[in-house]
C-alpha cells in the first residue's frame, strides 16, 4: 500500500479557478473601468453573424483583444478596417473561459486625420490603378434631361436647394431616393440608391432618370467618410446613367467626386450644371428664329433678283426660233430641188440604158458561146480522165491473177517445206491448220479482188454513162445549129486566129461532117440584124464566111 501524502505545513488560502478568475475580473474592471487605447486594428473580418465584431488592437510590442457589441457597431461613425490606426474608448475586462483580458469598445475613432488621409490615399491609388477615374470612361451629360434622380437626405437643406434651383432654371420631373448621408450605413445606402436607379425599367411605373445627382452638405473628413466607400465609388463608375457628384463644399474631395462623370462644387452648382436656364433657351431660340427668317428672306430676294437678271439676259421666243426656222426653210427648198434633180437623173439613165430585143439577143448569144465553151472543155477533160482510169484498171486486172497465183504457190511451197522438215504429229496438225487458214485467206483474197473489180467496173460504167451524157449534150448543141471546126488531125479549133488560109478543115454538124478549105484570114463578126429572123440549124447562110 502507498503511504499517505504528508500534510501541507503552509497556511496560504486556497482558491478555486472560478474564484481566482472572478477576483481578477473585478480587479481589472475596478482599476480600468474607462480607458482610451490607441492601436492598429488586426484580425478584423467584419461583424459576426450575431452582429458583434471581434478583433485585436496591437502596437509594435503588445496585443490587446477587443470586442464591439452589436448595438455599438450601429452607432460607429465609420466602419473599422484591417490595418487602420484607431483610438478605442471602453473598459477592460477579462474572459474567464480563456484566461484573457480584452477591451469592450464603446466608441471608435480614427487616430487623427492623418490615418484617414493615408487610408483614403491608399484607396485612391488602388481604384485609379484599375482605371475607375479614367476620363475616357466618363459619360457626357444630357443637355436637356427629362427626369433627374437625386440621392440625398430628404430632410436636409441640400434637397431644398436643388429643387429650388431646378425650378428657377428649368422645371422638370425630379425623383428623390432618400438615404442617410452620415454614419456607418451611409455608404451602403448611397450605393444601393445608385444601383437601384440603374435597375429601373424604362416602361415601368417610375421613369428612368436621364441624370443622377449624389449630393450632401459640407462637413469634416469623418462626416464625409461614407462617400469615400470603395463600393460606392465602383457603383458610381459602373452607372449607365451619367452621375454628378455634389458632396461637401468646393474644397472637399471624396472618391465619389473622382468616380463621377462630373463634379459640382456645391449641390446648388450641381443643379445649375444639370439643367440650362429656360429663359436663356427661349431667348436663344427666338434669336435663332429671327436670324433664320432673315436669312430665308434675304435668300429669296437674292434668288428673285437672279431670276430677273437671267430673264433679261434670255432672248425672246422669236429670236430663239429664228435660226431653226431659217434652216428649216432652206432644207425645204433644197429638198424640192434635190427631188427634181434626182428624178431627172434617173430618167436620163433609164433612157440611155433602154432595153431592146436586139440587146437581149446579143446578150443571150454571148452567154450561149460561153456555156458551149465550158461544155467542150468538160467533155475533153472527162475523155482524158476516162482513158486514164481505163488503162489503170486494165493494168491492175492483168496483174492481180498473176500476183495471187505466185503468192499462193509461194505459201504452199513454204508449207510443204515446213511439213517435210517437221516429223512430229503436232507439227502436222499445225501444218493442216495453217493450210486451212491459207485456203480461207485465199478465198477471202479472191472475194476482195472480185469485189474491188466490181467496184472499179461500176465506176467505169458510170464514167462511160457520163461521157455518153456529155456526148448527147454535145449533140443537142449541134442540133441547135452549131458546128465543130476540126483541123486535118481531128483537133478542135477554138479560135479564128488558129485558122491558116488554104488549110483543110472538117466541119462537124448534127447530121454529119463536111470538108472545107479556109480561103481567107480572120473574119470580123457581122452585126446582128434585128429585123431578120434567126437562121435554122443547118442553114448554109450561117457558114458563108468559111467557104
Amino acid at each position: 500500500m502507498s503511504e499517505p501524502a504528508p500534510e501541507s505545513r503552509t497556511n496560504a488560502t486556497e482558491y478555486t479557478v472560478s474564484e481566482i478568475s472572478g477576483a481578477l475580473k473585478r480587479t481589472v474592471e475596478d482599476t480600468f473601468g474607462h480607458v482610451r487605447v490607441r492601436g492598429e486594428i488586426s484580425g478584423y473580418r467584419g461583424p459576426h453573424s450575431s452582429g458583434h465584431a471581434y478583433f485585436a488592437l496591437k502596437d509594435d510590442r503588445a496585443r490587446l483583444e477587443a470586442v464591439v457589441w452589436k448595438g455599438t457597431m450601429s452607432r460607429l461613425k465609420f466602419r473599422p478596417e484591417e490595418g487602420m490606426e484607431v483610438i478605442a474608448t471602453g473598459k477592460l475586462t477579462t474572459y474567464p473561459g480563456s484566461s484573457k483580458y480584452q477591451i469592450v469598445i464603446d466608441n471608435l475613432e480614427p487616430a487623427g486625420a492623418g490615418a484617414l488621409m493615408a487610408l483614403l490615399e491608399e484607396r485612391k491609388r488602388r481604384l485609379q490603378a484599375e482605371g475607375l477615374f479614367d476620363p475616357s470612361r466618363k459619360q457626357l451629360l444630357p443637355y436637356m434631361p427629362r427626369v433627374i434622380g437625386v440621392v440625398t437626405s430628404p430632410t436636409g437643406a441640400v434637397i431644398r436647394d436643388i429643387l429650388h434651383r431646378i425650378k428657377d432654371r428649368f422645371p422638370l420631373h425630379v425623383i428623390v431616393w432618400p438615404v442617410r448621408v452620415q454614419g456607418e450605413t451611409s455608404g451602403a445606402e448611397v450605393t444601393a440608391a445608385v444601383q437601384g436607379f440603374n435597375r429601373l425599367a424604362e416602361d415601368g411605373a417610375i421613369p428612368t432618370p436621364d441624370l443622377l445627382i449624389v449630393a450632401r452638405g459640407g462637413g469634416s473628413l469623418e462626416d464625409l467618410w461614407g462617400f469615400n466607400d470603395e463600393a460606392l465609388a465602383r457603383a458610381v463608375a459602373a452607372s449607365n446613367i451619367p452621375v454628378i457628384s455634389a458632396v461637401g463644399h468646393e474644397t472637399d474631395w471624396t472618391l465619389v467626386d473622382l468616380a463621377a462623370d462630373v463634379r459640382a462644387p456645391t449641390p446648388t452648382g450641381a443643379a445649375e450644371i444639370a439643367v440650362p436656364v429656360k429663359a436663356d433657351l427661349e431667348a436663344t431660340l427666338a434669336g435663332l428664329t429671327a436670324r433664320l427668317r432673315s436669312c430665308i428672306s434675304r435668300g429669296m430676294d437674292r434668288k428673285r433678283q437672279s431670276v430677273r437678271a437671267a430673264a433679261r439676259a434670255l432672248p425672246s421666243p422669236d429670236q430663239l426660233l429664228a435660226l431653226p426656222r431659217r434652216r428649216f426653210d432652206d432644207a425645204v427648198s433644197w429638198l424640192e430641188r434635190a427631188l427634181v434633180t434626182g428624178v431627172e437623173r434617173r430618167r436620163a439613165r433609164l433612157g440611155a440604158t433602154r432595153l431592146s430585143p436586139a440587146t437581149l439577143s446579143r446578150r443571150i448569144r454571148e452567154w450561149r458561146v460561153l456555156a458551149d465553151r465550158d461544155v467542150m472543155r468538160a467533155q475533153v477533160a472527162l475523155r482524158a480522165l476516162a482513158r486514164e482510169k481505163r488503162n489503170l484498171f486494165n493494168r491492175t486486172a492483168d496483174q492481180l491473177p498473176k500476183c495471187a497465183d505466185a503468192a499462193r504457190a509461194a505459201k504452199r511451197q513454204r508449207l510443204e517445206t515446213s511439213a517435210a522438215r517437221l516429223s512430229l504429229r503436232p507439227l502436222l496438225h499445225l501444218s493442216e491448220a495453217a493450210r486451212a487458214r491459207l485456203d480461207t485467206a485465199t478465198r477471202r483474197h479472191d472475194l476482195a479482188v472480185l469485189s474491188r473489180l466490181e467496184r472499179l467496173r461500176g465506176r467505169l460504167d458510170q464514167a462511160q454513162r457520163l461521157l455518153s451524157t456529155l456526148k448527147l449534150s454535145e449533140q443537142a448543141i449541134l442540133d441547135r445549129g452549131y458546128a465543130l471546126v476540126l483541123d486535118a488531125s481531128g483537133t478542135l479549133i477554138r479560135r479564128a486566129a488558129g485558122v491558116r488560109p488554104g488549110e483543110a478543115l472538117e466541119l462537124r454538124f448534127a447530121d454529119g461532117s463536111a470538108a472545107a478549105i479556109a480561103t481567107g484570114g480572120v473574119a470580123r463578126p457581122a452585126k446582128p440584124a434585128a429585123a431578120k429572123p434567126a437562121a435554122k440549124p443547118g442553114d448554109p447562110g450561117r457558114q458563108g464566111s468559111l467557104f
